[in-house]
């Protein structure tokens, strides 16, 4: 890439927004121009943390601001919406995962970006873990046989007992900008796991309830099951666990071996067959440069055309947000949901 590329902000609402910043300040081929947020005391930070301009709304930015690409960082709804926007006028897209709100916003991002022939990427902060990178190298190239099970719970005792701050929890527990609760938060690493290991499913059972927090108006738990020809898949989350016990732990069961993964950098990948019933640690595949962060991935592949990581490709993460909003009518109504789950697209 000759010349680095010119790079927006829209949002600052989403905390995520802050692990990433220096993954794209520190980037020779990236220069952050401006960021776009309502909030005054967003706006200030970010200044005190970067030399960038600031604005209050992305129109005002279109006009004056020279850019290739944008990264979004807005609530699931709004963030939707910039994402639209920013494809419409020619600019690639980075936003953070789930991808929207809604499966409509979703649909819509993609035929946006098809139009344009722009890229677009959604951002799942476990991809960079190197242990899941390893493990799913390892399940995509057979080495445990046919898979026909996974199973992920990301959990944690809440929101704002995390540490989130009050712009972040606001749209979090509201229903219509985030999209739901704890299941389109937390589900969807499950969901997009399942999605890239064992396709669409035919049939969804979501269950989700308010079981613990009295504060809050949206589901504070939920899973959702899929359901395949050949196997099933299940996507746990929960804002009310105690503890770190079975938080952000990946399953992969195969015909031939079942892969059980750690979270984060330091994590392990056990694999158990037939002959090591209780499991061996395996070694972990080094991990090209690219795939380190978000900001090396979508800088490495807008330069290169090469297809971004399954589990950020458009597609996959849109037929995730296919899976979540089942999910969501299915704990509704109280029974399964089919798919395809036909929505009009506007």
């Amino acid at each position: 890439m000759a010349e680095k590329l010119r790079i927006a902000i829209l949002g600052l609402s989403h905390d995520h927004v802050w692990d990433n910043l220096p993954h794209l300040l520190n980037h020779p081929q990236a220069e952050l121009v401006a960021a776009v947020d309502s909030h005054a005391h967003l706006r200030e930070k970010i200044r005190n943390e970067t030399d960038c301009k600031t604005y209050v709304s992305a129109q005002d930015l279109g006009t004056r601001e020279k850019i290739d690409a944008v990264w979004v960082f807005g609530s699931n709804a709004e963030g939707a919406a910039w994402a639209i926007w920013a494809l419409e006028r020619n600019l690639h897209v980075m936003l953070e995962k789930p991808m929207a709100a809604t499966l409509q916003q979703a649909d819509r991002m993609l035929m946006a970006a098809d139009r344009h022939g722009l890229r677009l990427m959604v951002n799942w902060p476990y991809v960079w873990w190197s242990p899941l990178q390893s493990a799913l190298q390892m399940a995509f190239e057979g080495k445990i046989g046919r898979i026909w099970q996974v199973k992920y719970r990301a959990a944690h005792a809440g929101p704002e007992e995390l540490g989130c701050s009050p712009d972040f929890c606001s749209w979090l527990f509201d229903a219509q900008k985030n999209g739901g609760g704890a299941m389109i938060d937390y589900c969807g690493y499950g969901v997009n796991l399942a999605r890239t290991l064992l396709g669409v499913p035919s049939r969804v059972t979501g269950v989700a309830g308010r079981f613990c927090k009295e504060n809050i108006m949206v589901e504070d738990n939920a899973l959702i099951a899929m359901t395949y020809p050949q196997g099933l898949a299940i996507a746990e989350a929960s804002w009310t666990q105690i503890g770190d016990l079975t938080s952000y732990e990946t399953m992969i069961y195969g015909t031939d071996g079942t892969l059980i993964v750690q979270p984060y950098e330091d994590g392990k990948v056990m694999l158990a067959t037939k002959t090591s019933p209780l499991g061996e640690k395996v070694p972990l595949t080094d991990s090209p440069d690219h795939m380190k962060d978000p900001a090396s991935h979508f800088l490495h592949c807008i330069a290169s055309g090469e297809s971004f990581y399954p589990l950020c490709q458009p597609r996959n993460c849109r037929d995730a947000q296919e899976i979540l909003d089942a999910g969501r009518q299915s704990a509704h109504l109280g029974s399964e949901v089919s798919l395809p789950f036909h929505i009009p697209v506007i």
